[in-house]
């Protein structure tokens, strides 16, 4: 068994690199029928993941978190290289919050052969993250499906800042007879507004100055679109009077119905939709989701 200690404040941290390991020492666990949260991460870690840790620590009996930057859902090789890799100090975080395990495989352990299968998720590859981001819900549900059946815990936590990302989760859990709940926990956010992310560690001070408009945007199409504006008219006056005069070019923003991320042209009374936004602000793409329900007002 591959396993060695952190120790901050008093609170030893269990680590495990390898398969075989992580599943031995949850069988205990399971054998007393302890129920067990799994909060799936990449690592560089901040509120948000410790929202998520906090919410399993209130319900499950044990709560593992995995930190794992998965290389087959990133299209583009140059974000995978400069996603932020802050392992010690995530180490010390999870200390401190008293997680029961980490699990921290290498690439090696999680894909020693390669990747010979894939996952089609229809409708939704075409739409949002799946038409800008080809290939990513498939390596985000390889990693998942291979989480999901190393650890096999009670509920999994996910956040909605990766709306469309859930969506996929919930959809492979149904398709695949996982017995496994999906818990999703509100984006947890700065005080101005921005959805905290990984991500935002890589803007400049100006960059991080603008980039609450995303939000700022979300809410003022949310807020116009409940006083019965005009969808298409409401998008175009967001991109060209909002986002465009400080040089922020989406790459989309769309409503969507929350159920299946079809886009919609207006929102009918009484369902359920999502305003989504992705951007880039100095070559970091970040994106963000509003949730609302239409009716009069």
């Amino acid at each position: 068994m591959h396993l060695f200690s952190y120790s901050i404040s008093k609170q030893t941290l269990e680590i495990h690199e390898t398969i075989p390991a992580v599943k031995q020492h949850l069988r205990a666990f399971k054998t007393q029928n302890k129920a067990i949260g799994l909060v799936p991460t990449m690592g560089a870690l901040h509120q948000g993941h410790l929202e998520l840790i906090r919410q399993s620590k209130k319900q499950m009996d044990v709560t593992i978190v995995t930190i794992f930057v998965n290389p087959i859902q990133f299209n583009n090789p140059e974000d995978l290289q400069k996603y932020p890799r802050t392992l010690e100090a995530d180490l010390a975080v999870l200390s401190e919050e008293g997680v029961d395990i980490v699990f921290v495989p290498s690439e090696k352990e999680i894909y020693p052969e390669g990747i010979f299968m894939e996952f089609d998720f229809g409708t939704m590859e075409q739409v949002l993250e799946g038409r800008f981001r080809p290939g990513h819900f498939n390596g985000v549900a390889i990693v998942v499906s291979k989480l999901f059946h190393i650890v096999q815990p009670d509920i999994a936590f996910f956040g909605q800042k990766d709306l469309q990302q859930v969506s996929v989760v919930k959809r492979l859990v149904s398709d695949l007879s996982f017995g496994i709940e999906i818990e999703v926990v509100p984006t947890v956010r700065e005080t101005d507004g921005l959805a905290l992310s990984s991500r935002n560690q890589r803007l400049s001070p100006e960059g991080r100055k603008i980039a609450p408009l995303l939000y700022k945007t979300l809410t003022k199409c949310k807020d116009e679109l409940l006083m019965g504006g005009d969808w298409l008219k409401i998008k175009n006056n967001a991109i060209k009077k909002i986002l465009n005069p400080i040089e922020i070019n989406p790459e989309y923003l769309e409503l969507v119905d929350e159920a299946d991320f079809s886009l919609v042209q207006q929102p009918i009374p009484g369902k359920s939709y999502a305003i989504c936004i992705a951007a880039y602000i100095e070559q970091v793409r970040l994106i963000d989701n509003i949730i609302f329900r239409s009716g009069h007002i």
